[in-house]
């Protein structure tokens, strides 16, 4: 395409990803955070030990709440802990990481209003398999098809043509080339097939997969971030400190630009959670669970692992390594700064190896969550012609230049976004009423336990 349609789509993701759509999502979040009155920090110890619970096989559902947890992990947990996170920390200095974190704390309350009504207004398809998520409950809850075709629509366009595919693979065959010197139709040719031999297996071998690829994932990031703050403990103080004190001044970069580095830091936080976003309901709604909110406690700690963990082992560490005015960007200067804060000249094959796992799960997941939205619009029977054309969609990814596919995922996740949140403001009364129901059935639990 010209240089006058990137150019058009880039102005459209700045205006559609400006102030408004950042206060609406960041305010739906506090709102629901007051209206639960604070249910989503109360209940995190429960809902992290019920992440790594046994479901019971007896309730209704296809997957484990932990599956349907790294399902949700899959899809988020990818460039934007490496990519999102440097590019934030870039254009607004160590501050924006700050931001990022309290975005992430009242995104769990979004998180979690997610997961209840994707279970509550889910339903079962002709296959007799789990559908649900944001076109369900604005369709059967709010009474608004018209939003939920909407929300489908976009969702359907994001997961092929935007962030939750093509960019993923382009960004895979550029660390391959650039680490391995594997040409990018190479990767773009085997990630097709690997993900093809998963995702056709539908949501059960996605879960199956995630549930053994996430964790693996997730812990080799981490065990490299600990060992960085452990080998230059001297230093994590002065980090942390630099990241509250230029949260409130924006005096490290960006020429002391507050707005900037609140702007980044939510921003970056918002598109590495995906709270608000709506796809969290969607991967709750599949698992087996007796009441709508035990699932979406589970559900919420996907945000605070994302955000509050993975992502700040990246924050604090591109903070340690100072090296944010490089001239760096992006998986180069998360890269360069382990290679620096770490012993052996291994830091950029850990970032390598890391960034690569993470976007395959990442297209693993939004492969799930676009094709419930493309069933949702066509119906089940062209199934198997979304699977094909996703993963085909996988090996020109990999080879194009897709700035504009870039600007096109943007606007693709914010008009996600809108329907969603409408939703979740108009349905958060049905949220109230199923915690309670939940608060009560646990009160039972605790009598009975003695």
């Amino acid at each position: 395409m010209g240089a006058w349609f990137t150019d058009f789509t880039a102005d459209v993701s700045s205006f559609v990803w400006g102030l408004p759509l950042i206060i609406f999502l960041v305010g739906t979040g506090l709102f629901l955070t007051i209206r639960l009155t604070f249910f989503s920090f109360r209940m995190l110890p429960y809902s992290l030990k019920m992440a790594f619970s046994k479901s019971d096989d007896k309730s209704e559902g296809d997957i484990s709440h932990f599956q349907a947890l790294m399902t949700a992990l899959a899809a988020t947990v990818g460039t934007g802990n490496v990519v999102g996170v440097a590019t934030a920390v870039v254009l607004g200095g160590p501050g924006a990481v700050f931001w990022m974190w309290m975005t992430a704390l009242v995104g769990m309350a979004t998180k979690y209003s997610e997961g209840v009504l994707g279970v509550k207004y889910r339903q079962r398809n002709d296959k007799g398999e789990m559908s649900g998520g944001p076109m369900y409950y604005l369709e059967h809850g709010l009474g608004q098809k018209w939003l939920g075709v909407l929300f489908a629509f976009f969702a359907v366009f994001a997961a092929i043509f935007g962030i939750g595919n093509m960019i993923q693979a382009n960004a895979a065959s550029d660390v391959a080339l650039d680490v391995f010197s594997i040409p990018t139709w190479v990767t773009g040719v085997v990630m097709a097939v690997l993900v093809g031999m998963v995702i056709l297996g539908g949501v059960k071998s996605i879960g199956r997969t995630a549930g053994i690829l996430v964790p693996f994932m997730v812990a080799f990031y981490l065990i490299a971030g600990i060992a960085i703050l452990i080998l230059h403990f001297d230093k994590v103080p002065a980090a942390f400190g630099l990241i509250f004190t230029d949260a409130f001044t924006g005096q490290a970069v960006a020429g002391g630009a507050l707005g900037t580095v609140i702007r980044m830091g939510v921003a970056r936080g918002l598109f590495s959670n995906e709270a608000g976003l709506g796809t969290g309901g969607i991967a709750a709604a599949s698992a087996r669970t007796d009441v709508p909110a035990r699932q979406a406690l589970v559900s919420m700690t996907q945000v605070f692992i994302d955000t509050i963990v993975v992502c700040s082992i990246t924050g604090v560490s591109l903070t340690m390594a100072d090296m944010y005015t490089s001239g760096a960007e992006g998986a180069a200067l998360t890269a360069q700064s382990f290679e620096m804060l770490l012993p052996g000249g291994y830091g950029d094959l850990i970032v390598a190896v890391t960034l690569l796992t993470f976007i395959f799960s990442t297209i693993l997941g939004w492969g799930y969550f676009g094709e419930k939205c493309f069933t949702y619009l066509v119906g089940d029977k062209f199934t198997y012609l979304y699977r094909l054309i996703f993963v085909l969609a996988i090996i020109p990814g990999a080879t194009m230049s897709l700035q504009t596919v870039w600007n096109l995922g943007d606007i693709f996740n914010a008009m996600m976004a809108i329907p969603n949140l409408i939703g979740l403001l108009g349905l958060s009364g049905v949220v109230v009423a199923e915690t309670k129901i939940f608060i009560d059935i646990r009160k039972k639990e605790k009598q009975q336990l003695g």
